[in-house]
């Protein structure tokens, strides 16, 4: 489900910066103002991606198998280096917010706080990994508006899982343009053959079939 914020919610004026004798509050604070506030239920989560506060459900028990393989590697993979790999957490960019399904991040994330202490600041993240959900909305959030996101905040590298690409493939996306919001490099990896991350504190981790199979 996705939502769109067009004006102050009339339960956030105390927190609303005032706009006496200024233009009015940007649409950028008012849907962080939103944001902040919202009290969603359990299963859900929200982001805001682009314009939009876009709420969606926790994955299905496919999505949440390859995510624990996925983050069980990675654990292993890491655990001689100075980042981790963290589930749930908050990167934000200029009042903009994503939860990917995966991170790799400082083993301190003291070291990247966001300005409000509700996260980590993008610039410090080395990694991020989307596991396609069915359905056209999920689909083109993390292939395209999400794709846009992490490339805008500069984040290294982004990798899609999609069960849904052909018969599965893994998408490795390295040399972001934040001004463009686009990767330069696209690797395109079809199931059965293993995906090889080729930089950054994840490098040398291999996506395969023990990450990706039934």
């Amino acid at each position: 489900m996705t939502a769109l914020a067009h004006e102050p919610y009339p339960a956030l004026e105390e927190d609303m910066p005032s706009t006496a004798g200024h233009e009015a509050v940007s649409l950028d604070e008012v849907l962080w103002q939103a944001w902040k506030a919202m009290e969603l239920p359990e299963g859900y989560r929200a982001e805001i991606i682009e314009e939009f506060i876009e709420v969606s459900p926790t994955g299905r028990r496919r999505h949440s198998v390859i995510i624990n393989r996925l983050r069980d590697d990675l654990v292993l993979h890491l655990r001689d280096s100075d980042h981790r790999a963290y589930q749930d957490l908050n990167v934000i960019h200029r009042r903009k917010v994503c939860i990917p399904d995966l991170a790799v991040a400082p083993r301190y994330l003291d070291e990247i706080p966001d300005e409000e202490d509700l996260g980590v600041d993008a610039s410090g993240v080395a990694a991020v990994f989307e596991v396609v959900s069915p359905g056209y909305e999920a689909r083109s959030r993390d292939r395209k508006r999400k794709r846009r996101a992490y490339a805008r905040a500069g984040i290294p590298l982004y990798v899609l899982i999609d069960d849904f690409d052909g018969d599965g493939t893994v998408v490795i996306l390295t040399a972001p343009d934040p001004d463009k919001a686009v990767y330069a490099d696209e690797h395109r990896v079809p199931y059965g053959t293993d995906a090889v991350i080729p930089d950054g504190p994840a490098k040398g981790f291999v996506i395969g079939e023990a990450i990706v199979g039934p």
